[in-house]
């Protein structure tokens, strides 16, 4: 059963952010929190669990986490879990993306009188899987980690949304896209969110700042005669939101349309510092 309290940033600061997952309280590194914590030292030390990097990849407190829980957010369920890597399955810093994916697929089939037809890329637990197919569309999920896949699958099955048209793939995304290019299969809207760096199903190599201009070349001879859009995320530093405008606009912009870019952010009650998480681009059809 979810909690519908779901998810909230409690505090940041000292390059540590704390965080509310349902009943569950914890404490991970972040870089980008340079500026003092705002809560007292006693409410940081009333965590479920601590993740560090010191020395290494480490959970402190690990064993009073449950194997899995679920949260909601937004109308979405999400089933977390904590891995090696201080993950849980969740990026809450895209909860306004989803919502937007929701409304512009919802509009699309609307204005078009039939789905839109979605690509998701790099898709991890399937949060823009999930807010596209909550919206009706048809979805392609894309991951090369077949956990990952596997797990978005059950966060689509506690959504009710399995039987939905969601084809499940599990490969590396270049070598998925050329197929489809050769299919002649074409997409309304496209959703990538690439690691700085990753390897594919096979051991395939993506280094962001090679390979991403290249990907939405590609991504470019995909796209359906009606576009919907392309929704570009990424946590890469060096990739600020004013560089994946300028990527969306030499790739997506000659078609006409806009571009809207801005930082992901995470978010508590009011009063609680905003705390930014990467960076995102938005090109819409006209």
């Amino acid at each position: 059963m979810a909690d519908s309290n779901g998810y909230e940033l409690l505090d940041s600061g000292s390059f540590q952010k704390l965080e509310r997952f349902g009943s569950v309280v914890l404490s991970r590194p972040c870089a980008q929190a340079v500026w003092q914590q705002t809560l007292a030292k006693a409410d940081w030390q009333k965590v479920t669990a601590t993740f560090f990097r010191d020395g290494g990849n480490q959970w402190r407190g690990r064993d009073n986490l449950p194997e899995t829980w679920a949260i909601e957010v937004d109308g979405t369920k999400f089933q977390l879990s904590s891995t090696d890597f201080g993950h849980l399955g969740i990026f809450p810093e895209q909860r306004d993306q989803w919502r937007r994916i929701r409304e512009v697929c919802t509009e699309y089939a609307k204005r078009h009188n039939r789905p839109a037809r979605v690509l998701n890329l790099f898709a991890y637990s399937g949060g823009s899987t999930l807010a596209a197919a909550h919206a009706g569309a048809e979805v392609c999920h894309v991951d090369a980690s077949k956990g990952m896949v596997d797990w978005a699958r059950k966060n689509a099955a506690i959504n009710g949304l399995e039987e939905k048209p969601i084809r499940w793939i599990v490969d590396d995304v270049t070598k998925f896209l050329e197929r489809e290019l050769r299919r002649d299969r074409q997409y309304d809207l496209l959703i990538l969110d690439p690691p700085s760096y990753g390897r594919g199903a096979k051991g395939e190599v993506f280094k962001i700042e090679n390979d991403l201009p290249p990907l939405l070349s590609l991504l470019g001879k995909l796209m359906s005669p009606e576009p919907l859009g392309v929704l570009l995320s990424c946590h890469t530093p060096e990739l600020t939101p004013i560089s994946l405008h300028h990527l969306l606009k030499q790739q997506f912009g000659r078609n006409g349309g806009k571009v809207e870019h801005g930082e992901m952010q995470l978010r508590g009650a009011p009063g609680v510092l905003p705390l930014p998480s990467g960076s995102f681009a938005w090109w819409l059809g006209d």
